[in-house]
């Protein structure tokens, strides 16, 4: 491994690289220790650290971009220290006189999800990333840990920021777009704050945009857990006009250029939507108070993501935006993993083992006595736990055929959204009919593996298109709603 070493700490900010052809250390080693007095080491602001992300061919590099003002401090002033231990990566503001942390938060990335493709092993590439925290009133060291092979946290980055520095940019951030109030139950430090921005939309269409919110955030709030923890959140949006309608679609030749670019066709996937322009997005959301952000895409072809602590996106004209707002928002909120396993994905699949996923709702079921969500297993429920499993693989994989027809045809979307609303109703029925249905479990097949991965419910909206959270993902979301809310 080579590796370029952090300057001293008296250093003024300097840009840090590391090179990583393998993952090695323990990292700092520090001990999670009551929360700082906020007041007397924070002052009321966001400081954005802002780095590039590169790697490919077995190599990782990090190195800095800028460290910046990002608008008023949002997030909790007592629940400094991230305990859910989620996330492939995790970031710690350090203290260097006491060695104790300070402020850390766990997270997941595009990059993350990039190397774990083929074209990882055939390429380069280069992804923008942001660390956001309190803003320091001392120099602070900060480090970048990064899950290793057995899902330890192992440090791969930590670099000096003295807020005093010529090097940080101490302005305001320039007001972009029409910051707006779905609805507002108290202080943001004390409340959840979700931004909604639109993308895609004319000025022309922003009567439309507001409609759009108003119906997603309704459907959101619908459900559980988040209807009776509505008065934890805050909700904003941002008028942000494109100069025409929709966005970029590559795999189709519509072409566009919109405010913040977020686009179809990620990673070669046609329904797979999100933004790589993370300094663009990240300089827009500044004017908002916010520590989540779903993106709305004015589009009707069915599509979205949703990446852990950073960004979700919904096509908000197909006949699934409201399923597909509250899935994706699964994963972007709460680390929620995808429980499906029949569609196409770009990553790569079909290992012979699997370690333990760190996302709260999927298990390798390593040790069945040491289930991760035992405690919701009632007695007598088997470990690992039967269900029609084949006949559920024997329709899929009929529909996923008729799917790749419309697909080689270039049919219409509406062509799409009936198939998958057949697909909607028939697995709703095979699945509530199971043995085992309503029951927490252990059923194998989840997380794009059919076999040595396992989910808790056999249905639940990370798994299929139904309309509800199954009792872990109800209670992983709740515990997010804690961190952020007092």
């Amino acid at each position: 491994m080579f590796r370029f070493t952090s300057p001293p700490r008296s250093a003024v900010l300097s840009v840090v690289v590391v090179l990583l052809t393998s993952l090695t250390g323990s990292g700092v080693g520090l001990a999670q220790q009551p929360a700082w007095d906020f007041a007397g080491q924070f002052e009321a602001r966001t400081m954005r650290l802002d780095y590039f992300h590169s790697g490919g061919l077995g190599e990782e590099i990090l190195a800095l971009d800028r460290i910046l003002a990002d608008g008023p401090w949002a997030g909790s002033l007592t629940r400094l220290i991230d305990d859910t231990d989620l996330g492939k990566y995790l970031f710690q503001v350090i203290d260097p006189a006491s060695n104790r942390v300070m402020f850390s938060r766990g997270f997941a990335s595009i990059y993350g999800e990039w190397e774990t493709t083929g074209d990882a092993s055939q390429r380069y590439a280069t992804f923008h990333e942001s660390l956001r925290f309190p803003w320091p009133r001392h120099p602070v060291q900060v480090v970048l840990k990064k899950r290793d092979a057995a899902g330890a946290f192992r440090e791969i980055w930590s670099l000096p920021v003295d807020p005093d520095s010529r090097f940080v940019n101490s302005a305001p951030p320039p007001a972009e777009g029409r910051v707006w109030t779905v609805f507002e139950n108290g202080p943001p430090t004390e409340k959840v704050d979700l931004v909604l921005l639109g993308e895609g939309y004319t000025a022309d269409e922003t009567e439309k945009f507001h409609a759009d919110v108003a119906r997603l955030v309704e459907r959101l709030f619908e459900t559980e857990p988040f209807r009776e923890r509505r008065s934890d959140f805050n909700v904003w949006a941002i008028d942000l006009p494109s100069a025409e309608s929709g966005v970029n679609r590559p795999h189709l030749g519509q072409h566009r250029r919109t405010p913040i670019s977020a686009e179809y066709n990620i990673f070669g996937s046609e329904r797979y939507l999100l933004t790589f322009d993370n300094r663009r997005l990240r300089d827009v959301l500044a004017a908002a108070p916010y520590e989540f952000v779903e993106i709305l895409v004015n589009e009707k072809q069915y599509g979205g993501g949703g990446i852990y602590n950073f960004q979700a996106t919904t096509a908000v004209d197909t006949d699934f935006a409201d399923y597909i707002f509250v899935h994706e928002f699964g994963h972007h909120f709460a680390g929620l993993a995808d429980e499906y396993y029949s569609s196409p994905v770009a990553y790569e699949t079909g290992a012979e083992a699997h370690q333990e996923p760190w996302e709260p709702n999927v298990t390798a079921l390593l040790d069945p006595a040491d289930l991760k969500w035992a405690d919701l297993v009632a007695p007598g429920t088997p470990v690992p736990t039967p269900w029609g499993k084949e006949a559920y693989e024997e329709h899929a994989r009929a529909i996923l055929a008729r799917r790749q027809a419309l697909i080689d045809s270039m049919a219409p979307e509406a062509d799409f959204d009936a198939l998958f609303e057949e697909q909607r109703r028939i697995e709703g029925e095979m699945l509530h009919a199971m043995e085992h249905s309503g029951h927490v479990g252990a059923f194998e097949g989840a997380m794009y593996e059919a076999h040595g991965l396992y989910r808790s419910e056999t249905d639940c909206i990370m798994f299929t298109r139904t309309d509800y959270f199954c009792r872990v993902c109800r209670r992983a979301i709740e515990r997010i709603i804690d961190l952020y809310s007092s």
